[in-house]
């Protein structure tokens, strides 16, 4: 398995004009894909499926959602390099558990508005909060994936009388990832990808060359072996497209910039200040064990800072997607933890 380091977004010839990448603008549908085949009728976000597609607004803000079923509302949140659809499996079988599934686009990606400024995790997730009330809910329970693992666990701290339980997937805790990727070596290799991202503008060229190609080779590479038929080429090709909308690519980044450039200022020593906070609600932490973007061990620990019912469950086998690679197993180990009235340590 390859592990992708900084040198994926280093110069690999020219990708595009040389100069200031063009400003955030609304997402509008492309008619095509990357690749030029003809894109889905409800283009590149609003695909097609047993779910419904609408915009909400929250924190001065757009986001696109797409919901099915009834009943307690499980807000689900995507991580990097994808978007609402990488849920499409646990939304189905949500809603036919008996939840109302909602998975939204994060700010600046997919169908939701791309503004200049607003990606630090505290605003990010103030996003996700603000969702929870325009959905006209108390209260979710917040699922999140890679960034939108680390953004559920922001909620949490943040806003813990609108987060009703928390799961999250292939994030460690905020403190935990800061601590890992500047004192375990073997972490910060790992995730040397966002060490990359901190040039300006290169890392977007490089993401949107050759019709976003590096996307797919991201999501390969970050696969684990147990499931060979994950991703497939349609699957890959959902995500180039999603990626190659205007300024998404320079939002998706923006948020791992914060995240290391504010390391040292004011506003990110406040905000890892803030996250000394503990997790006050039921927590399941999911992982795979040969992810090889977050490490097990950079995960692991994550539990010394919930003070409430702690469930860690590793999926063998699995890369950094496990919610795709194993979906049946996936979904099975998040309801039944949703339906638990007291889930256990």
């Amino acid at each position: 398995m390859t592990v992708p380091d900084s040198s994926a977004f280093g110069p690999t010839g020219p990708v595009g004009p040389v100069g200031p990448a063009a400003p955030p603008a609304p997402a509008s549908p492309a008619a095509t894909s990357p690749a030029g085949r003809t894109a889905p009728a409800g283009g590149p976000v609003r695909l097609d499926g047993p779910w419904t597609h609408r915009d909400v607004a929250a924190n001065g803000a757009r986001f696109h959602i797409a919901e099915m079923g009834e009943g307690p509302l499980v807000l689900l949140l995507h991580g990097f390099p994808q978007f609402w659809w990488t849920w499409r499996h646990q939304m189905t079988a949500l809603a036919d558990a008996g939840f109302r599934a909602v998975a939204m686009d994060l700010r600046g990606v997919g169908g939701s508005d791309r503004t200049p400024r607003g990606y630090d995790p505290a605003n990010l997730a103030l996003d996700v909060t603000g969702v929870i009330r325009s959905l006209g809910e108390p209260d979710a329970a917040l699922v999140g994936h890679d960034l939108g693992g680390y953004l559920a666990w922001t909620a949490a701290v943040m806003r813990p009388k609108l987060v009703r339980r928390l799961a999250v997937s292939s994030m460690p805790h905020p403190r935990r990832w800061r601590s890992s990727m500047l004192s375990d070596f073997a972490q910060s290799r790992a995730g040397s990808y966002v060490w990359g991202f901190q040039r300006p503008w290169l890392p977007e060229r490089q993401l949107l060359a050759d019709d976003a190609a590096l996307v797919g080779s991201l999501i390969q590479d970050w696969a684990g072996p147990r499931t060979p038929e994950f991703p497939d080429e349609e699957t890959l090709d959902v995500y180039r497209r999603a990626m190659s909308i205007p300024s998404t690519a320079h939002c998706s980044i923006e948020p791992y910039r914060w995240m290391v450039r504010s390391m040292a200022r004011p506003d990110g020593i406040q905000f890892n200040r803030r996250m000394k906070r503990p997790v006050r609600v039921p927590t399941l932490h999911l992982h795979g064990s040969l992810d090889p973007a977050v490490r097990t061990r950079s995960s692991a620990g994550s539990g010394q800072y919930v003070e409430a019912p702690y469930r860690w469950r590793l999926f063998d086998g699995v890369g950094h997607f496990p919610h795709e690679e194993d979906p049946i197993g996936f979904s099975t180990e998040l309801i039944n933890w949703l339906k638990d009235p007291e889930p256990d340590r």
